[in-house]
């Protein structure tokens, strides 16, 4: 797809607690980016509301308004979304999040997982420094499935179905399998590792199947298999050997948590929604009401998350400018964290605004690095 004008419309949802914070410092990111970067689309940003502390005033958690401009914009920025006191009748989340899922059949959950130096070493040995893999999370179904159609009999046994298809785990499992592609052609290892419980569950057995039928068509691409209670060991001992993987929703979403810890938290934690014709791209953290409105919110996974979406659009838009902006921000934040702007978070002194202006400030160095 090509580019009928020289703007992309970005859809800006910020949510709620520190979604607002970093996403406000991610906007003045990508401008800086922009400026600095030689031609290429423009982006339009517009705000959109949605989340908990909107439906708190408006009834609404997911405005038409705010779904329909999702739909037609290039893609969705997204901050964080919920709040604990604030939740539907039946006591439940607000989380919009999922809603959007749905609504623009965003089925493909990408997690990468990247150490930075300067970051504190969870993991004792020195090779946790070549954490380097993506989780792939199939988002429309599995367990995830049953959200809002469990059963309860008389207070005493309580269902959730489990929802398996040959159509969506072939598509999300190709998905994984041109993660793989690109990353090999960047230099990265290229083996695809489907993660189940395949010597348990019948629904498991079938998407390990499925995802076998897939990765015959992928033959130059290794392919293989690991339990998930394994592939939880084989995370905290040797992630390093890890590449990409791909796995079912509920697993995916226990599995990336995981993940982030391994280099530092969630704050350390980008991700993308991703379907056929629409993607969303937000930070993996939540909203973090504890520390709300202090300064002290980690934008670094807002920031990787915004880099995620212009190697997205560079791809679906034939337009490698926007990948020369990814990768800037990319090496800012890598320069930033290592010259000691390390969040928070992290065990430094940095706050948002600090991680900020010392990300924009590393911006001319990375274009030295990424020209």
């Amino acid at each position: 797809m090509t580019i009928s004008s020289n703007q992309l419309d970005i859809a800006v949802l910020p949510g709620d607690g520190i979604g607002r914070e970093v996403m406000a410092a991610c906007l003045e990111l990508l401008a800086a980016v922009e400026s600095k970067a030689t031609g290429g689309p423009s982006l339009k940003t517009t705000i959109w509301n949605a989340g908990a502390q909107y439906y708190a005033t408006s009834g609404e958690a997911l405005p038409n308004m705010t779904l329909d401009a999702c739909r037609k914009a290039d893609a969705v920025l997204f901050g964080a979304m919920g709040w604990p006191d604030i939740r539907h009748d039946d006591g439940t989340e607000i989380i919009p999040q999922l809603d959007l899922r749905m609504a623009l059949d965003l089925y493909a959950g990408v997690r990468p997982i990247r150490w930075f130096p300067g970051l504190p070493n969870v993991l004792s040995d020195p090779r946790a420094r070549d954490i380097d893999f993506v989780l792939i999370r199939e988002q429309t179904e599995g367990l995830f499935y049953a959200r809002g159609k469990g059963e309860l009999i008389d207070d005493r046994d309580a269902y959730d179905t489990m929802h398996i298809s040959r159509a969506g785990t072939a598509r999300v499992s190709d998905f994984a399998f041109r993660v793989a592609d690109r990353r090999r052609s960047r230099g990265k290892r290229a083996r695809v590792t489907c993660v189940d419980k395949a010597n348990v569950f019948t629904s498991m057995a079938f998407f390990r199947k499925v995802f076998d039928d897939v990765a015959a068509k992928h033959g130059g691409i290794e392919a293989d298999h690991a339990y998930v209670d394994a592939m939880a060991l084989t995370m905290v001992k040797k992630p390093w050997m890890l590449d990409v993987m791909v796995t079912e929703n509920m697993f995916g979403d226990i599995l990336s948590d995981l993940a982030a810890g391994l280099v530092g938290g969630m704050g350390m934690a980008p991700s993308a929604d991703v379907g056929d014709a629409h993607a969303l791209f937000q930070p993996a953290h939540g909203t973090a009401p504890d520390i709300a409105g202090q300064g002290k919110a980690n934008p670094c996974a807002m920031f990787l998350s915004a880099a995620m979406m212009l190697d997205w659009l560079a791809e679906r838009h034939n337009e490698p400018r926007l990948e020369t902006r990814a990768r800037l921000i990319e090496s800012a934040v890598e320069i930033a964290l290592s010259s000691g702007a390390v969040p928070m978070e992290l065990g430094g002194t940095a706050g948002c605004d600090t991680v900020t202006r010392e990300t924009i400030a590393a911006l001319s160095s990375a274009m030295k690095e990424v020209a």
